[in-house]
């Protein structure tokens, strides 16, 4: 089969495209490539269009974690993040994970009573340990990283 399509293969995409395409010729009228490039470079006989200039923003992004009033951080105090605590991770092969059961003991990286990450979007954040509140579980923040490391690792 040849590349090559005749206008008897062309499909009803093609034919769409084709006749819009035919449409926009047909409105740009007599206008040859020399009255566009005119048009483009401001030559039409009337001045320029100045371009439109934009106030410069009060504070930029830098200012906003090192501004010398301080972040304003009302700008995202509504967004959500997810926060999650880590007991600890290993790795197993796909044939020790496919054999996992009700009642399987998967080994972790951590000791007992070692502290728990608390990660914000996957950045750590926080360490703590593990406490019932109301019959719910819930964390205590025993050593928190300062903010200026947690945008340091943002960065």
């Amino acid at each position: 089969m040849s590349d090559d399509k005749n206008s008897s293969e062309i499909s009803p995409e093609e034919q769409a495209l084709a006749d819009e395409w035919a449409a926009a010729m047909e409105e740009a009228g007599d206008s040859s490539q020399d009255d566009i490039d005119a048009m483009l470079a401001g030559n039409n006989g009337s001045k320029p269009m100045p371009m439109e200039e934009f106030p410069k923003p009060a504070r930029t992004s830098d200012d906003f974690f090192q501004g010398t009033d301080g972040p304003n951080l009302d700008v995202i105090l509504d967004i959500p993040v997810t926060i999650s605590m880590e007991v600890g991770d290993t790795e197993i092969t796909i044939r020790n994970l496919l054999q996992l059961n009700q009642g399987s003991v998967v080994e972790l990286d951590r000791l007992a009573g070692e502290p728990l990450d608390v990660k914000v979007n996957g950045t750590l954040i926080a360490h703590g340990e593990v406490v019932v509140v109301n019959e719910k579980f819930g964390i205590r923040l025993t050593d928190v990283i300062s903010p200026s490391e947690r945008i340091k690792k943002l960065r």
